[in-house]
């Protein structure tokens, strides 16, 4: 009687805290569109709510995955037996060139809010879907630039102390499209707030080549916002911006990663391929191949479709739901891919989005 009355109260406490759903559809809140469902979910507006949520899932022992976006997510066929807490966390406040953002914020409005402001520094990320919660973790990065560049702290609910903690940039372990979110540390620290530092009045980053070409016309420097625009552009023209209604943006963004190698076997692949693989500098003795041209010269071109499962139209490395796809199905189109360019050029592709189920993804 006695457990059972507290179990009750315990009960009543956290739903004032929060909404608790159950048996959620989890395929409708991400961008690739598969995947069962959670056995709890809640949104969360404040870092009391949090602490709350934590707490239910740790009292009924259930895991806990923390849901941004869903942009970079897959989720099993058989959806998540534990709670998925939604971060919504918003707000955003500045001092001088410092913003301090709310994880639960859209990313690409407060990218369209900084160059507003005409602060530069993450102009090249304009486009990417997600919220700013997601983009320490997994280091975002496009077009010239990494968020790592700009962040000066992350504020975190440390889930072994239940503390939350500002933890410098220093601490965050960032390299490409790692951190310590995502690696030594991943299921440790929830994010809550990213402090970003900005450059006042800075000139756009134009080292990539497909801006250089969007504005090799005009005689006179883009602004930063003109860029940002340039970015959504060309990310729209890959079918790498949401929009309603395109097959193309039914993805998790990029599923490869690419691939960073030895320069001695970039040398091999080069003497041996007619056409040498085009590359990009990494860390000492290392080259950075792009996983596009790996998959097009392995066989897998854009539009190639297994079943509902496929390759988007316009970008090579954005793996779609052609309709009505199953996790199997895209998860068996990815272990062909991944196959495939092993055998034909010795390299193992990694996948880039998240996994959220009961088998990891790779």
């Amino acid at each position: 009687m006695y457990e059972a009355g507290r179990r009750r109260a315990t009960n009543l406490i956290y739903l004032i805290w929060m909404l608790l759903q159950e048996q959620v559809p989890l395929a409708p809140r991400t961008t690739l569109g598969v995947g069962g469902a959670a056995r709890w979910l809640t949104d969360v507006g404040e870092e009391g709510a949090l602490l709350e949520a934590v707490g239910f899932a740790r009292e009924r022992r259930l895991p806990l995955f923390v849901l941004g976006g869903g942009s970079n997510l897959v989720v099993a066929d058989e959806g998540f037996p534990g709670l998925v807490v939604h971060i919504a966390l918003l707000g955003m406040t500045r001092v001088e060139s410092r913003f301090q953002v709310g994880a639960g914020v859209i990313w690409d409005d407060f990218v369209a809010q900084a160059v507003a402001l005409n602060h530069g520094g993450i102009e090249c990320l304009a486009g990417i879907p997600g919220t700013v919660g997601g983009t320490p973790v997994q280091n975002v990065g496009a077009y010239g630039q990494e968020v790592s560049a700009t962040i000066e702290q992350v504020r975190v609910l440390d889930l072994t102390s239940l503390e939350f903690l500002q933890m410098p940039a220093s601490m965050c372990g960032f390299a490409y499209r790692r951190s310590v979110f995502n690696s030594t540390e991943r299921g440790r620290y929830v994010v809550t707030r990213v402090d970003y530092r900005l450059q006042k009045d800075a000139a756009p980053t134009l080292v990539y080549a497909d801006l250089q070409r969007h504005f090799r016309d005009r005689p006179e420097a883009p602004t930063l916002a003109e860029t940002a625009a340039a970015v959504r552009a060309i990310r729209h023209g890959k079918g790498m911006l949401l929009a309603d209604g395109d097959p193309d943006c039914r993805s998790a963004g990029s599923f490869f990663k690419n691939p960073v190698v030895p320069q001695a076997l970039y040398d091999a692949l080069a003497a041996a391929e007619a056409i040498a693989p085009p590359f990009y500098p990494a860390h000492p003795g290392f080259v950075k191949i792009p996983a596009a041209w790996l998959l097009e010269h392995a066989g897998f071109p854009k539009g190639f479709a297994m079943g509902r499962a496929g390759i988007s139209s316009r970008h090579t490395l954005a793996l779609i739901n052609r309709g009505g796809a199953t996790t199997r199905e895209i998860v068996a189109l990815r272990d062909c891919i991944v196959a495939g360019v092993e055998k034909q050029f010795h390299i193992h592709l990694e996948p880039e989005p998240v996994w959220l189920g009961p088998k990891p993804i790779d």
